[in-house]
């Protein structure tokens, strides 16, 4: 794949629309603006299959939940090649939503969006205020697998900060987790 953009801390956040696979959280395809809430939003980019997002689960809905309680909306994309890695087709995106997920699940099956904000890997969080203005980038903390080992909470630190008004202190970190898988 040709050389993507990075969207970083201090840049705007690019619109998207994309179909919805979770049909109990908002509606059939979503822009951002759908996906904002009145003090901006959290972007996680994410699939099925990845150890890390499975072993993070638990702490992604916790988020979600911590998220929606600071006025913040809350959404996954799923960019992974659904031909090379059935797990994470259209499919198999309503089944995980089906299993208690609170957050819309978008599919990207173009990668467009992904290649717009230059994700990397799965779990990465863009964290935006309510102008689209990205105020980190990153991971949730440093063990998506296990949380027994996580020493750091950078994603829910940035929520509390950008929400404060101070700032972020560390507006970027570099995910842990699998590759987003690009179609060849």
């Amino acid at each position: 794949m040709a050389m993507r953009p990075d969207i970083e801390p201090g840049d705007y956040a690019p619109d998207f629309e994309l179909p919805n696979a979770n049909s109990k959280v908002g509606g059939g395809s979503m822009a951002l603006s759908d996906v904002m809430g009145e003090n901006g939003a959290v972007v996680v980019f994410t699939c099925n299959h990845c150890p890390y997002v499975v072993g993070s689960e638990p702490r992604i809905e916790a988020i979600a939940e911590r998220a929606r309680q600071s006025g913040l909306g809350f959404a996954g994309i799923n960019a992974n090649d659904p031909v090379n890695y059935e797990s994470d087709s259209w499919g198999h995106m309503i089944k995980r939503s089906d299993t208690g997920m609170t957050y819309s699940y978008l599919h990207d099956a173009s990668q467009e969006v992904a290649a717009a904000y230059g994700a990397e890997r799965t779990p990465e969080f863009y964290l935006m205020d309510s102008t689209g203005l990205v105020s980190y980038r990153g991971r949730m903390d440093d063990s998506p697998r296990d949380p027994s080992h996580a020493t750091t909470s950078e994603l829910a630190d940035a929520i509390d900060e950008m929400l404060s008004g101070v700032g972020v202190t560390v507006p970027r970190t570099d995910s842990i987790g699998c590759s987003v898988k690009w179609k060849m």
